[in-house]
Parts: C-alpha cells; structure tokens; sequence
C-alpha cells in the first residue's frame, strides 16, 4: 500500500472544483485518502449523508480527477464511516427508492434572479441559512416551469452544505401518498410517522395533489403539526395558492398560510436573457448577444421553454461545426419569417423613417438624444434588426458607430413598447409591408 501526499491530493480536490463546480462541496478539505493500493485510492468518510452523496454523485467525477493529476489509470473509492452514532444512521422505509434525487445544477448559483422571482429567491436563502426559525412554512407557487423545484432543491443543497449530518427530506406529495398507502397495506405506521415527523427539514414538491387524498390530508395534517411545534423547516411548492387547491381543509389552508406565501411570475425579457446566458456557459456553449436575445424573445413562457430552445439552438449547430449564429437560431426554433426573401438594405429603412418622421438622416446619425430623434432611431435599428441579416454590431455601424448594447437596447425597446403601443403597432407593420412591396 502507498499513501498519497497532500500536495497530490491538495491537486486532485482542485481539479475536481475547476472541472465538476456544481459537485464540490466545502466540505471535502475535510477527506483524507487513507492509502492506495492496486489503482484504488480509499477514502474515508466523517458521516453517512458524506458516503451516500461521494458514492452515488461523485464517484466518477473524483476518478477522472484522480487520473488527469496522477497521470495513472487509478480509480477513487469511498468507505463509510467503520462505526456511525446511531442518530447518524438513515430511516429505513420499503419505497426509499422513491425519493427525488438532487439535481447537482439546481443551487443557488445556477438560480437567476429577476423581479419577478426576487422575493421567492430570497425567502429560500433565508430559509435554507435558518431553517425553522424564518418563514416557517415557506410556500412557494406557480405555474409550471418558473423554478420551484429548483428552488427546493437549492434549499436542501445549501443545508446539507453547511449541515451534512442534517435530516432533510425532499419528496414529492405523490410519494407522501404512496408512502402513506404502503405504510398501511403494511401495517407499518409507526414506521412512517417516524421516518417524516423526525426530519429537521421537510420539503415537499407539488403539494397541491394532496386535495385528492382524503386520508393522507389528515396524516399530513398531524406530521405538520408536529414538525410545526418543534420547529422543524417546512417547505411546500404548489401550481396554486392554498386557497385555490381544490377540496384542501380550511385547516390545512390556513396552516400554509402561517408563514410566508410567495408567488413565482413569468420571467420578464432581461431575465430570460440572463437564463439564456447561464444555461450555456453550464454547456460550455459561447452565445452571441443578438442570439440571446433572440432565443428569450421567442422562449417566453418559463424556464423550461428557454432550455428546449436553447437545446434545439446548440444541437442545430452541431451540423454547421459548432458555430451558432442569428440564422442558425432562427433556423432551430421554427421562425417562419427570419429573413425577409426580398433583400432590404438599411438605406431603404432609413429613408422609410426618414419620409414617416420627418427627420434627417444626418439626425439619424448623429448624437442627437432628444426624444423626436432617439425614438425614430430606435425605430431604425428595430427595422433593421427584424428585416436584415445584419449583426447588432452592423447596425450599429451604420448609426455613427455605436456598439451592440446601444442597438439591442434600442430593440427592447420598441419590441416592449409595441406589444403597449397600438399605433406604434399599425406604425411598424405598415413601414415593413411597404419594405418588402
């Protein structure tokens, strides 16, 4: 048996950062390789909940760390703790295998904020740094999509980051109902009871399934109950406030209601680009700023759509060598009408606004801001944006050299004001018909 330095060790740990950032964990300085011998490197673990999230999330990532700094085809194998205190052991239930594992990207750092999801987002973190003395219960609703699971999820990654011997528990109702039937057709009650009323966190997806289920409302009353009591974090998401779940107890309605209620809105535009652009840098994918754009104008629904178009966006790229582009986007995500077939060049829009605003190309042009030239301006690189192939740097050349962020703000702008703007609306669409006559 060899053992293994610190420094090499030290190397391996920060390989796996740099490489696997949404597995680490602050406490892995606290691993120890004991020895390695036949290719394996063994390593020791302080607590079950440290084994159980090494052997089934990071057993493979801390391998290929292993071997890119060892330069040897070693494999890295983790052993649990030679005689765990009783209270560290895990409840034991017939349909353990039920449970939601985490998603190792659904953290607190992969979650983009905006003002439509600001007060979820923090009532989560608070939650998760004092779980049962703040906004005790937290419950969080929405329509699909909009990031309530990943919200819980990065609740119970934060608590088990700072508390790994912490007993949390994150189910969906439907396994609550599941667990409840078999505990019964068992005759295991007092199993179950014990298994869900002592947890030190208790987070529970989809809650509003539970209005269906007489018999496990009434169970779910008294684990809530008791959980409440001895101040133990709960923490429910739902498509529905309390209110509107259809057959839930006054109750139980007033029971969610005690602590923090919290609604999840569709993200707004800038959002949305902020998602985009998180989501492919977790790809590794370089997205251009007019791309972006273009993907969260058309993904405007929830999170979900910005990932499956994002998706169909990288996965059309593969087959032009990985470069991703404006036409390749609106290729991927079915736009009708991209490119106008007639080609329009920038010079007819310009004199199209020119003739409809009575203003100067030279006004255009120029640095002018007052509101009776910016507008017609923006009007410009809008036009230009939709009817030609020209990148939002391109266009910007064409307005006394101004950079892409000028441009695409001006986009934002009358995209939002037209969808406001009735007139501007007619406006718009007659100044295109005319283009493309």
């Amino acid at each position: 048996m060899a053992s293994i330095s610190d420094r090499v060790w030290s190397d391996i740990l920060n390989t796996l950062r740099s490489e696997h950032p949404g597995l680490a964990r602050p406490w892995f300085t606290n691993l120890e390789p004991r020895e390695m011998g036949n290719g394996v490197i063994h390593v020791p673990t302080e607590s079950p909940r440290h084994f159980e999230y090494l052997s089934h999330h990071c057993r493979s990532a801390f391998t290929s760390a292993a071997q890119g700094v060892t330069g040897r085809l070693v494999t890295v194998e983790f052993h649990p703790p030679a005689s765990p205190r009783e209270e560290d052991r895990p409840l034991t239930f017939e349909a353990e295998t039920d449970n939601i594992v985490l998603a190792d990207d659904n953290t607190f750092d992969h979650f983009v904020t905006g003002a439509c999801i600001r007060l979820a987002h923090a009532a989560c973190v608070a939650a998760a740094e004092s779980p049962g003395k703040v906004y005790n219960p937290l419950y969080i609703h929405g329509s699909v999509g909009l990031g309530k699971t990943h919200l819980l999820q990065a609740v119970c990654h934060k608590v088990l980051a700072d508390k790994p011997d912490a007993r949390v528990l994150y189910i969906s109702c439907e396994t609550f109902t599941n667990h409840f039937v078999e505990a019964i057709e068992r005759g295991a009650l007092h199993q179950f009871r014990y298994r869900y009323r002592h947890v030190d966190m208790l987070v529970i997806d989809d809650i509003q399934f539970l209005g269906a289920r007489e018999r496990s409302r009434e169970e779910f009353f008294h684990t809530f109950n008791t959980l409440y009591q001895a101040q133990k974090q709960i923490i429910l998401s739902a498509d529905e406030s309390p209110s509107d779940i259809p057959k839930l107890e006054d109750r139980l309605v007033s029971r969610f209601n005690w602590g923090l209620v919290t609604r999840l809105d569709a993200p707004c535009l800038e959002t949305r680009m902020a998602i985009v652009r998180s989501k492919a840098r977790l790809r590794c994918v370089n997205m251009p700023e007019d791309v972006v754009h273009y993907i969260a104008s058309v993904a405007k629904q929830n999170m979900r759509e910005i990932e499956g178009a994002l998706t169909r966006v990288v996965a059309m790229s593969q087959q032009y060598g990985g470069t991703i582009d404006l036409a390749i986007a609106r290729q991927a995500l079915g736009d009708e009408s991209p490119i106008p077939k007639k080609r329009i060049a920038i010079t007819d829009i310009l004199q199209e606004v020119m003739e409809r605003y009575n203003v100067r190309l030279a006004d255009l042009q120029g640095k002018r801001r007052q509101r009776s030239i910016a507008f017609p301006r923006q009007i410009c690189m809008y036009l230009a944006r939709e009817l030609t192939p020209l990148s939002l740097e391109e266009i910007g050349g064409y307005f006394g050299g101004r950079d892409h962020t000028t441009v695409l703000h001006a986009v934002r702008t009358i995209q939002n004001q037209r969808s406001l703007d009735g007139d501007l609306e007619t406006n718009l669409r007659q100044m295109a018909d005319h283009l493309l006559k």
